[in-house]
């Protein structure tokens, strides 16, 4: 049972990852659709809770591999708000030189080990971080983020049954917003829960509540440390709602999202992360209102110093098109 004073200081950690996400990927909607960005972005919207829980969970030396929906990921991990954005913008000052944009995002200095835009593509990379872990014999652990649609890969399966075998300190968390793009998760997949594949791999599933940061933060702990002490890996699959489109833009192209009902949108909003960890902090006298609210506009002033930042920063030059590219 944590004490009350590391419930204070962790529930305000993991609702300043919550918020940071939230207004980052906000703003991003409003510059994506003003046309202001190139490429495509896919956001984390309704999702916070399983990053900000998980990373809330990890320390600064340990790793995740993230997915297409990644901006989410670097935040919780610690990114850099004018770099993140720089990227988003394509500058030269972004975390990728502006070459990666929103789906290759990486830090390594921060455990980030990269976004990937294939689908499943992640998962192997963090069980070879596992295995540099063991390998280095250090008890860093190693986290990869993927959604339901990856879960159907082979790359997925592959991965488990290798992590367990050799007992590697990798965390594989299922991040269940229902959708592959935009088939629903049942119409493609065998089981109801994702979290029941771990049987086949020797390895603990677990369920959580994935719009919970709590709960998923709790979760987390448990794992981490059964990964630590040696033991191997854990399936952890936390149910969610993705509140927009499979990525920003898709309601203009699609007319709406025609494939999910009224019902399934008012339950997303109903079940907001931010809400709930808000509600949390206040009603157990963590902190005040007040206080979240002066964290909220904090952040909110470190997002709109970013956008200056990456629209004050110079754009690659053309020669830098054949820097950093290995064939």
């Amino acid at each position: 049972m944590l004490t009350l004073a590391v419930q204070t200081d962790k529930a305000l950690d993991i609702f300043t990852r919550v918020i940071r996400i939230r207004r980052f990927e906000e703003r991003i909607a409003t510059l994506f659709n003003q046309g202001q960005l190139p490429g495509v972005v896919h956001l984390y919207i309704g999702e916070e809770a399983i990053a900000s829980g998980v990373c809330a969970a990890l320390r600064d030396d340990d790793y995740i591999v993230s997915t297409h929906r990644g901006h989410g990921h670097v935040v919780a991990k610690g990114g850099d708000f004018n770099r993140m954005m720089a990227e988003l913008f394509g500058k030269a000052t972004g975390y990728c030189k502006g070459k990666g944009g929103s789906q290759h995002i990486a830090d390594f200095e921060i455990g980030m080990l990269g976004a990937c835009g294939i689908v499943g593509g992640g998962i192997p990379i963090a069980v070879g971080a596992g295995f540099s872990a063991r390998y280095r014999e250090t008890d860093q652990v190693a986290v990869s983020f993927f959604g339901d649609g990856a879960s159907n890969e082979g790359s997925f399966h592959e991965s488990l049954n290798l992590a367990s075998v050799w007992k590697l300190p990798v965390i594989f968390v299922c991040e269940n917003n229902g959708y592959g793009e935009f088939t629903p998760t049942s119409k493609v997949t065998s089981v109801t829960n994702i979290a029941d594949r771990s049987a086949g791999y020797g390895m603990p599933g677990i369920v959580v509540d994935g719009t919970d940061p709590i709960a998923v933060y709790e979760v987390a702990v448990k794992a981490v440390a059964r990964a630590r002490r040696g033991e191997g890996p854990t399936l952890i699959e936390a149910k969610t709602h993705r509140r927009g489109g499979h990525s920003e833009g898709e309601n203009a192209f699609l007319g709406g999202q025609k494939y999910r009902s009224a019902a399934e949108e008012a339950e997303a909003r109903a079940q907001d992360p931010l809400l709930k960890i808000r509600a949390y902090i206040v009603e157990n006298r963590l902190a005040t209102a007040e206080k979240l609210d002066a964290i909220d506009r904090e952040i909110s002033q470190a997002v709109d110093a970013a956008v200056t930042f990456a629209r004050n920063s110079p754009d690659p030059e053309p020669s830098a098109v054949f820097e950093d590219v290995w064939a």
